[in-house]
């Protein structure tokens, strides 16, 4: 049996390593064209001098530091509105079971299976009605709650010991203060993994906010990469790379510095 295994977990291997390398050889393209002139970079010259110099011109033709602090802003409110919000929604499933909540949880699941687009008219509509088209609140409010969330924390806290629960309102703590001391701290790994995933997403979303702002002041990063690759530099590679870079800089490293806690989470994040 032991011998058997072998060559399958040889094959799993190398067809791992395969996969990987399609995954990252367009990240090394993307590294070796936004590090080197346009002429080194096309004759793929190993001799080629690297340089910075295409990310200084980025910087200086089109306004990324804007970009980025929209996106910054954006990405915070949504994460801060989504952990609370999907918090307490998650607590009162697992905690306050009321008539048809299971029914109501079910609706919440109904709601990943469908697609963000297919409701793009009508937040539209909605966004235009309230008056706050081309603004932060307008690319965030359709997503300042969510199902994945709701589903994610309710599952992690329905794995909190009911006695720890317990010797909480036993000592003398309200609904929220055990929210707040038993629940929150056992699912901090789960509230990091969903943290990067709805970064990571709204960090890269691009038809909304494409749709709804139209100005620099308001522009995040992903429609500011596509009005620059475009409409002010064309097809000259290099500068496109060297931006696409800067723009997903932000989550290789906050993937790099969290990844133990993203897998962790997910693999406690099962059914129970």
């Amino acid at each position: 049996m032991e011998t058997r295994s072998k060559p399958v977990i040889a094959l799993t291997t190398i067809g791992a390593w395969f996969l990987a390398f399609i995954w990252i050889l367009p990240l090394l393209y993307a590294f070796w064209t936004a590090f080197h002139h346009p002429g080194g970079a096309a004759r793929f010259d190993l001799f080629a001098p690297w340089t910075l110099d295409n990310f200084a011109r980025v910087l200086a033709v089109a306004p990324f530091g804007q970009y980025f602090l929209n996106t910054f802003f954006l990405v915070t409110l949504i994460l801060v509105c989504q952990f609370v919000i999907c918090t307490m929604a998650a607590y009162a499933f697992v905690c306050f079971p009321f008539r048809g909540s299971d029914i109501l949880f079910m609706l919440v699941l109904v709601q990943l299976m469908i697609m963000p687009e297919v409701l793009l008219i009508e937040n539209y509509k909605t966004i235009s009605a309230l008056g706050v088209l081309d603004t932060t609140l307008a690319m965030g409010l359709p997503y300042l709650a969510s199902a994945f969330g709701i589903f994610l924390f309710r599952q992690n806290f329905k794995s909190v010991p009911k006695e720890l629960e317990e010797a909480a309102r036993l000592e003398g703590a309200n609904p929220i203060q055990v929210l707040l001391r038993v629940f929150v701290p056992v699912a901090k790994p789960t509230y990091i993994a969903y943290g990067l995933v709805t970064v990571s997403y709204h960090w890269n979303n691009f038809l909304w906010p494409l749709v709804v702002t139209n100005s620099v002041e308001t522009r995040p990063v992903t429609v500011g990469l596509q009005v620059f690759a475009t409409v002010e530099q064309g097809v000259d590679w290099s500068l496109v790379t060297a931006a696409t870079l800067l723009s997903v800089a932000p989550l290789l490293i906050a993937f790099l510095l969290f990844q133990r806690q993203f897998v962790q989470s997910f693999m406690r994040a099962g059914i129970r």
